[in-house]
């Protein structure tokens, strides 16, 4: 038997298919190769179709099909990683009601602070773990304060791999991971939560019966197997937000363990065993992969917006027709500091470590005699290094020591320049893994099975490659310590 991982991102689709006998991939494929747009109607906003999302799962599972390494009637089991707090609302036909609104979106930070005075700040914090913010409780109740035409017509509501996962087999199901990415979930009670529900009006029929994260979620449909050329009938047996199974492709599952990620935004992710929360709502606790009431497992979330976006958006401003590699190069060969040059990454919509502010992207000290494109690289890295020094000192005001982090050699920590940095930044070393969200949720898939005895034995292959250690910190801390001061200034004048 094999094991099909899907990993619903922000950019692209990217699938693969695993080995359960040896937790090797047989192969990857990513769909489309040009990375997705964003639609953002208006400032603030962020929105993408979720028929789109079901189209290109659907091409990068015929295209790696495609490729001949393996039979695609020898896949058992299906696991489901996706972009995390997006809305998703169907009818009673499944039919899609409106474009999800995704996870950076800022329209209800509002909506979300209104609902935490009014549920109580101490309230929320214990119950929930977090304000309702700008997560997808909140974002539902502007679909019905906005669109109630729309929220008339709604079955149910989703996260983004409910929603694949109901195109693959006709059923909904939620879990508590997923509901409380939403703020839907009551930790002290774990069940939905009724001061949540009640003072939006949210009916319960709205949400789909609840699962574990390791379990059948549904079987596929017949029309989709022949589609697809998959067998009919075998179980989506895993879903996870993409940050949770990120950890737990890391191996990340017990208390004080850590993991990061910097792809379009930037994660870093630890476990505790403790129902605790930051008293600002800064930093985010949401129910780990393996958490249940009696072995309690959350997950400690760092979010930053804006970080491969911003390092995207300079390679396309600045660096036409050069590769990233190429950036890297050029940008390596400017000194620490880049001149003096500042850039603070957050323009991808409200950062709630910045409270939910949205001060957008900012280029501070920029000379126009002396500061190339080069520079410009060089700051754009250092600045989100910085950015998650800055949230990582939000996470160990609560209590959360990392020792090492553990993250996958992807993304921006394909760039030695920028791990130099936030190693640097934050004086804590990082092993790098050939690790794959997609690679994950296939493995994920094989624990909801039974494949393997154990979230353990699943990843026990799974070895780093490198290990960056703090050499240059001296270095670093002065020019980080000025890029806060601009930070600190943004902040009170907004």
């Amino acid at each position: 038997m094999l094991l099909l991982g899907i990993d619903v991102g922000t950019s692209s689709i990217k699938v693969s298919v695993v080995d359960p006998a040896t937790q090797k991939t047989i192969s990857s494929v990513q769909y489309p190769e040009t990375e997705t747009e964003i639609n953002s109607p208006q400032p603030g906003w962020a929105e993408q179709s979720p028929e789109m999302w079901w189209d290109h799962v659907s091409q990068a599972i015929l295209k790696i099909n495609a490729l001949g390494s393996f039979d695609p009637k020898d896949i058992g089991a299906i696991g489901i990683a996706y972009q995390m707090h997006g809305l998703v609302v169907v009818d009673q036909h499944q039919q899609v009601l409106r474009d999800s609104i995704i996870w950076c979106d800022s329209r209800a930070v509002e909506i979300g602070n209104a609902a935490f005075e009014v549920i109580g700040e101490e309230k929320s914090l214990s119950h929930l773990l977090n304000s309702p913010g700008n997560f997808t409780a909140s974002k539902l109740a502007w679909v019905k304060e906005n669109q109630p035409e729309i929220y008339a017509k709604i079955d149910k509501v989703m996260l983004p791999g409910d929603f694949i996962s109901m195109k693959l087999t006709g059923e909904i199901t939620s879990s508590p991971s997923s509901l409380s990415e939403g703020i839907f979930w009551d930790f002290q009670n774990e069940q939905l939560s009724e001061d949540v529900l009640n003072y939006f009006g949210f009916d319960k029929k709205l949400f789909p019966p609840v699962r574990p994260v390791f379990s059948e979620h549904g079987y596929l449909k017949e029309s989709i197997a022949e589609l697809l050329s998959l067998r009919k009938g075998i179980p989506v047996s895993y879903k996870s937000g993409d940050q949770p199974n990120n950890a737990l492709s890391l191996n990340v599952l017990q208390p004080g363990e850590v993991a990061a990620t910097a792809g379009t935004s930037g994660v870093i992710y630890g476990v505790s065993d403790q129902l605790a929360y930051d008293p600002q709502s800064r930093v985010n606790t949401f129910a780990h992969v393996n958490h249940s009431s009696e072995n309690k497992r959350l997950g400690v979330l760092l979010c930053i917006n804006g970080t491969g976006i911003l390092n995207r958006w300079a390679k396309n401003t600045f660096g036409h027709g050069l590769s990233y590699s190429d950036i890297n190069h050029k940008a390596g060969a400017i000194a620490i500091g880049s001149a003096g040059l500042r850039i603070l990454p957050f323009g991808n919509g409200a950062e709630r470590m910045l409270n939910n502010k949205l001060i957008g992207a900012q280029f501070h000290h920029i000379d126009l005699n002396l500061h190339t494109a080069d520079h410009i690289f060089r700051a754009v890295q250092e600045g989100i290094a910085f950015a998650f020094r800055y949230g990582l000192d939000i996470m160990r005001e609560n209590g959360m020591f990392p020792t090492v982090i553990r993250a996958g050699k992807a993304n921006l920590f394909q760039s030695a320049l920028f791990t130099e940095a936030f190693v640097n930044s934050t004086n804590v070393p990082v092993e790098l893994y050939d690790n794959d969200g997609s690679v994950g949720a296939a493995l994920g898939a094989g624990i909801g099975v039974g494949v393997f005895s154990s979230e353990k034995e699943a990843f026990q292959n799974n070895k780093a490659i490198q290990l960056i250690e703090p050499g240059k910190s001296d270095c670093y801390e002065p020019v980080y310590q000025d890029w806060k001061e601009i930070l600190q200034e943004q902040l009170i004048i907004k």
